[in-house]
């Protein structure tokens, strides 16, 4: 029974997470850039038909991804005792961007859409800022959700002794990576390394390199 439980879960976790970052990717890569150079008649019938029903199955993909996977992980706990580095920083950038949905989002898409009433001028920017922050750090947390299973460096095992206890140096640099880009989407505004399509892919593509680095040298 606890196997199927745990293929279950872990099935689940999978499909809503596809569901969730193939609708991140439409909305960054497809959807924004149509409605750039749509006219004003294709714009409203996008705003009025078409994005409620994306953003309906977008943030509770979202929310059922992160619910299957605090059950995952806690399965995990209780059956192996730990985890090690690598899944500790996909799990936090999979909440943060979770939280960006829910909290960044999905309320600044509402005036956008026209659901609430509020300043769309400023609404549509914090949307962006905070969806193109979510693709960025797509790549990265996919890696360390893959990777922390499979790869030999993982950055050790909490509660591990010697030379697979946690590194701290890993840890607090991988942190303060996150944190920094976490308060950007939050207080900053969008840069050249989020601006355009090719360039969130590129920068999300480098960051993964960099996070991996961190977990395996340092």
């Amino acid at each position: 029974m606890s196997y199927l439980l745990d293929v279950v879960m872990r099935w689940g976790h999978i499909v809503f997470g596809v569901a969730w970052i193939g609708l991140l990717y439409y909305f960054n890569f497809v959807q924004t850039e149509y409605v750039k150079e749509a006219d004003d008649g294709a714009k409203a019938d996008v705003m009025a038909k078409l994005a409620p029903r994306a953003l309906w199955w977008f943030r509770w993909a979202a929310m059922f991804t992160f619910l299957t996977g605090l059950l995952l992980i806690g399965s995990v706990m209780y059956r192996y005792g730990g985890v090690n580095l690598s899944i500790t920083l996909g799990i936090l950038m999979g909440t943060l961007m979770m939280l960006n949905v829910w909290l960044i989002i999905w309320p600044n898409q509402k005036i956008v859409i026209g659901l609430e009433s509020g300043d769309k001028a400023a609404a549509g920017p914090k949307a962006g800022l905070a969806s193109r922050t979510n693709t960025l750090l797509s790549l990265p947390m996919l890696f360390f959700m893959v990777a922390s299973g499979h790869a030999p460096a993982n950055g050790g095992v909490w509660g591990g002794a010697g030379d697979i206890t946690v590194s701290s140096v890993a840890l607090l640099v991988g942190l303060a990576i996150i944190v920094i880009i976490e308060a950007n989407a939050i207080w900053g505004k969008m840069n050249g390394a989020m601006q355009s399509v090719n360039a969130v892919i590129t920068s999300s593509v480098v960051l993964t390199i960099i996070m991996s680095g961190i977990v395996k040298y340092l």
